[in-house]
């Protein structure tokens, strides 16, 4: 953990909390502040851990904010594109809002992978699209979405989805969304039938998984808003508040048989336990098949809700997380916890 917070490796965050002695503050392992000798540094777990022992939080990382924890501003200016998409944030309006353009188009693309411009246009195309899909005229749908004239709409429409809007009512989409968490930001993804993708933006092969969730479903990623979403961060906050041990929200998971029936195998693992990769192929009734069942864990798109988090090594040991190992350890510590079974 010292060598994580000397050399501010930011795949530790969330996993510890550095405390200095000689200061009385703590923060997260990224912090840019000089850092202290290693006799003067105690860890913990959690910061409300370092708060009872009397430490105060650093001003320079700000330890008790979420990782990757939406600035209030562009909190709500997201709010408000929600609402109303066809407003259009321009920088001479951002800036009498006392905000720099350019730090919020740094923001959007380090935590979207787009320009704020980018984000602004596939929530009007997104809108746009879900109105044609309704029975509205693609004229009333592109006006009503803050477009200004229809060429430029259908340019926009068919750059994004690959059809003219006159054919779209014949398309699918896969909407997308961050949602944040007490261990970082993730992305969602969604379609009519479920939720589709639900991954940490920092895992390395999220962009793999992006286009193969495309691929399966034969469908553009656009950013946007779906139904879904709405209970899926509520069920989302209540299982990290301790208060949800199984999700309702319905799941959209294609994957060859095999795939699918491992899934199943992950979903049935209760709320608080873990079990071996021996054990759930065993379990599938293929006990010669460990490393094909680990594989299949592996290419699960949906973390947490099909949580193969809950799967370890023989040995006890933690083994295979697309979202680290810290992680893993941090969820399953977080459901024995909860379920009394904490060890």
């Amino acid at each position: 953990m010292y060598r994580a917070l000397v050399e501010k490796n930011a795949s530790y965050e969330g996993a510890f909390i550095a405390a200095v002695k000689t200061t009385g503050i703590f923060c997260r392992p990224t912090c840019t502040a000089r850092k202290p000798r290693r006799e003067n540094v105690e860890f913990f777990g959690t910061a409300a851990e370092a708060i009872v022992r009397g430490y105060r939080p650093c001003k320079v990382c700000s330890p008790l904010e979420r990782i990757g924890e939406t600035p209030a501003y562009i909190a709500e200016i997201l709010r408000e594109l929600n609402e109303s998409p066809s407003l259009k944030f321009k920088d001479h309006g951002l800036r009498s809002r006392g905000i720099d353009p350019a730090t919020i188009r740094r923001w959007f693309k380090k935590h979207h992978g787009i320009t704020f411009h980018s984000y602004q246009r596939m929530i009007r195309i997104n809108t746009a699209f879900k109105k044609i899909r309704d029975g509205a005229t693609v004229t009333s749908a592109a006006f009503e979405s803050g477009y200004d004239s229809l060429s430029g709409f259908t340019q926009s429409f068919r750059s994004a989805l690959g059809v003219p809007p006159s054919e779209s009512r014949r398309t699918n989409v896969i909407a997308i969304t961050r949602i944040e968490t007490p261990l970082g930001p993730m992305l969602a993804g969604a379609v009519d039938a479920g939720i589709c993708l639900l991954e940490f933006t920092d895992r390395r092969m999220l962009e793999t998984q992006l286009k193969t969730v495309s691929k399966r479903f034969n469908a553009p990623i656009i950013q946007g808003t779906h139904a879904l979403f709405e209970s899926l961060t509520r069920q989302l906050n209540e299982y990290f508040n301790g208060t949800r041990r199984d999700f309702t929200v319905p799941l959209a998971a294609p994957g060859t048989e095999f795939q699918q029936n491992v899934w199943k195998e992950l979903c049935g693992i209760p709320y608080g336990t873990t079990r071996s990769y021996k054990q759930q192929a065993e379990a599938l009734r293929m006990s010669d098949a460990v490393r094909a069942v680990a594989n299949a864990n592996g290419m699960n798109r949906i973390s947490i809700l099909i949580p193969c988090h809950r799967v370890i090594g023989s040995d006890g040991q933690l083994t295979g997380y697309g979202g680290g190992l810290w992680r893993k350890q941090w969820l399953l510590d977080m459901e024995r916890r909860v379920s009394g079974k904490q060890p």
